[in-house]
């Protein structure tokens, strides 16, 4: 069963990274750094593609951490 289990383990890969980072993002933002401060981060630049990043800021917990002109300021600068 594990060898079918991991057939299809690169269907939920690319969600745990994505995951990780949006909890990262907004612990980060908690602790009073801005997003631009916090997409530079290496942590972050290593683990998500630029296309991955964009959609990260769509992710409604970085949605709601952040107001709709930061995100699109950041969105713009990926």
């Amino acid at each position: 069963m594990s060898g079918f289990k991991n057939i299809f383990s690169f269907l939920f890969s690319r969600g745990s990274a994505e995951e990780h980072v949006a909890r990262y993002v907004v612990r980060e933002h908690e602790r009073g750094r801005s997003l631009t401060e916090i997409l530079e981060d290496k942590y972050v630049q290593n683990r998500l593609t630029p296309e991955q990043q964009r959609r990260l800021l769509d992710r409604p917990e970085v949605i709601e951490a952040f107001s709709h002109d930061v995100l699109e300021s950041a969105k713009a600068s990926i």
